[in-house]
This record gives structure tokens, sequence and C-alpha cells, in this order.
């Protein structure tokens, strides 16, 4: 067994042509430099990357497999330049008949079935030519389509107040699955506004694995959360044993960001511009009601947990990760810098020695990285769509 570094929710910007794949992505954000930056900059081993039943990625993996840059795994996935390790999948949104939508990620095990999936989803998209990600399909619908084509799906950043199912469609996933399908959801997606102890607070979860990912809309923002997963080799089957805690394969880790830094922790008042203090759960602003918020995903998650109090027996732990790029003192010169030295990301924030730091990036910001690592440093909270801060 091995341990990987896992990020499995990475979104593609453009095709190798220069076609619009995902709006609100990086232009460079292509499925070839998503396997190079995250392998050679990153570190991380296993990549999941969305938005790959769009026809114009599907071109480019024929591409690639064809030039010999990839080849598929006998296990599933996609192996690039021998050693990087791809998982092609979708992240789907799904819309229910109540109202309120929520995102999906999709994994397959072959790219064929990849390819007859993209060819089936087509019939629910309105042109899945320029947007594969949303389609006319209930959840339930979407699981079923999924499950035709031996595939996994995995309730995306499940809390946060826009297009997920606890944060804008349901408080129970049974309100939106049969019994049977539920079972078979062998993960769900944290997000980056919440931790392993806040989703533990739901009962229906116990049995499901929890997955931090980064959902990367740029090339610097891939590995920003991931997972270590032990695994007999990187492997679609290999993965989906891993969700399932089966045969000694299992998640050890999630390295998530502390919650308060996510986007949407806390609710915000949109009228007044600020994160409203107080207890949760806040679901109004103090100066009006009538002043439109956005539900932060702590004060969602007290509407709708069933225990008083965190239940992580059996679960991984969760190591809180603040992102180099968060840190003060790393721009862009000083992250080169570092990835020159020791050689990824990963290893600046796993196994760099404090002193060889100080070397590099000085006492100050070695200090930093250090608190950082150990989950000392402060947080001020985000919410409404803007990120926390770390405060010095």
């Amino acid at each position: 067994m091995k341990d990987f570094f896992a990020d499995l929710h990475v979104h593609i910007g453009r095709s190798s042509q220069g076609k619009e794949i995902k709006r609100a992505t990086a232009a460079n954000l292509t499925f070839e430099n998503i396997a190079r930056e995250s392998y050679y900059r990153k570190g991380v081993e296993v990549i999941g990357v969305v938005d790959c039943i769009s026809p114009h990625v599907l071109e480019d993996i024929d591409k690639l497999l064809e030039s010999g840059q990839l080849r598929e795994k006998p296990g599933g996935g996609l192996e690039y330049r021998g050693s990087q390790i791809i998982i092609p999948g979708a992240e789907i949104e799904s819309h229910q008949p109540s109202g309120g939508s929520a995102h999906s990620l999709c994994f397959f095990p072959t790219l064929d079935t990849l390819k007859r999936f993209s060819t089936s989803m087509s019939k629910h998209m309105r042109n899945i030519y320029s947007n594969s990600s949303v389609s006319r399909l209930t959840a339930q619908e979407l699981f079923r389509a999924v499950e035709d084509y031996g595939g996994v799906l995995i309730p995306a950043h499940a809390f946060t107040p826009h297009k997920s199912f606890y944060g804008s469609c349901c408080k129970s996933l049974l309100e939106l699955f049969d019994e049977k399908s539920f079972e078979k959801i062998p993960a769900i997606e944290l997000g980056l506004s919440a931790d392993s102890e806040m989703a533990s607070q739901l009962s229906e979860l116990d049995g499901k694995a929890f997955l931090s990912n980064s959902d990367a809309h740029s090339l610097p923002k891939i590995g920003r959360e991931y997972n270590i997963i032990r695994m007999e080799e990187a492997s679609f089957e290999e993965l989906v044993m891993a969700l399932k805690n089966e045969n000694g394969r299992r998640i050890e880790l999630n390295c998530g960001m502390n919650p308060k830094l996510g986007k949407y922790h806390r609710t915000y008042c949109n009228r007044c511009e600020k994160i409203l203090e107080g207890e949760p759960p806040v679901l109004q602003c103090p100066v009006s009601s009538r002043h439109p918020v956005v539900v932060g995903v702590r004060d969602r998650l007290e509407l709708i947990k069933d225990r008083k109090g965190p239940h992580m027996e059996g679960r991984p732990r969760y190591r809180y990760q603040v992102p180099l790029e968060f840190i003060p003192g790393v721009g862009p010169k000083t992250l080169d810098r570092l990835i020159e030295h020791f050689g990824s990301e990963m290893k600046v924030l796993h196994s760099a020695g404090f002193e060889e730091l100080c070397r590099v990036v000085g006492v100050k910001t070695g200090e930093l990285i250090l608190k950082a690592r150990e989950g000392l440093l402060e947080i001020g909270a985000g919410g409404g769509g803007r990120y926390g801060v770390v405060e010095v």
C-alpha cells in the first residue's frame, strides 16, 4: 500500500484550441496544463479533472492518447507521461422540481464509459458544446444516469449556499435520493467552508467518506485542499475502494483550509456588505430583516444538524491547511523559489525543515509557514463570496 496526494475537483477553462469549456475559469486551465501543474509544481499525484464530458475536452484527451503522452490504466484512470494519474469526470448541475439546484462530481471507470455518458447527457443539456455542466435532470435521475455507465456520484461542496444539496436544496439527502441510491453514494465533498467535525454532526453521513478538494478555477488553486489516500496503486477502481474503506484502502487524512478561510463560512449581508457576527445560526441582518443575506455554511449546519457535537469515530483526522498563497509574504516569486528549492508545494507543506525554510525565505516567512502547517495562525472568517484572511 502507498499513500497518494489526491485532489479530485479541478475544472477545465479552455480546450487546447481555445474553446471555452467553463466560464469564470482561467484561460490556461487546459487538460494538459492541469496534469503538468498538479504533478510537477504542486506534487499532487492523483487529480480528478471535471468538465471532461465536453466534446472539445474529449478531443484533447484523444490527441494525448494518440501521441503517447496519455495511456489508459487497466483499473481505470489516465496516466500522464508515466507519472500523473488523472481520474476524468464531470461536475453536473441537477435541478429539483420544488426548487434549488446542486452540483455533483461524477467519475467513470473508462474513457469509453465517459464518452458514452457524454453522448447520453447531450440529450439533457441545452448545448453540451457550450456548457457541459448544466442538465435538466433531477438529482435522482442524474444518479441513475451515472450508475448506468458504472460511475460514482459524489455531492460537490455539499453545504455551500449556492448550487449544493444541503446549502440550497434539502435538509437530508433522502429527500432527493431513494434509499438504495443514497446507500450507493460513497462520499461527499466538504467544500472550502466546512470541515469534517462540522459535517459529522449530520448522522445520515455516517459511513460516507468526506473529501477535501480544491474546486480549482485556476492553476494556482490546485491542491489548496486535498486528501492523502492509501491505495495499492492509483486508479479508478482503487479510488472507489478507498472511498468505501474496503480491503485496506482508505482516506488517511483530509488536508483542508480552516473553514473560516472559505468564502461562505458565516452569514453575510449584501446590503451592509459585512459578515454578521453572533452565535450561529445568524439568518438575518440585525439592521433590517429586509436586507438580503447569504447564509453561511456554519449557520446553515446549525439549522439542519441532528447532533449536538462532532462524531469523528472511525474518521480520518482533518488537518487544517493554509494554502501557501494565503500566507503573508508568500507572493508568486517567493512561491517559485520555494518550489524550485524543495521540489513541490506538498513538500513545502509536509516535509520542509524549519531551518531550511528560513534559509530560503527568511525567518519571518518561515515561521508563518510553520505556524500554518501546525494550525496556529489566527484566521478572520470569510462570507458572502469573500475569502477569510490570515491575521498577523
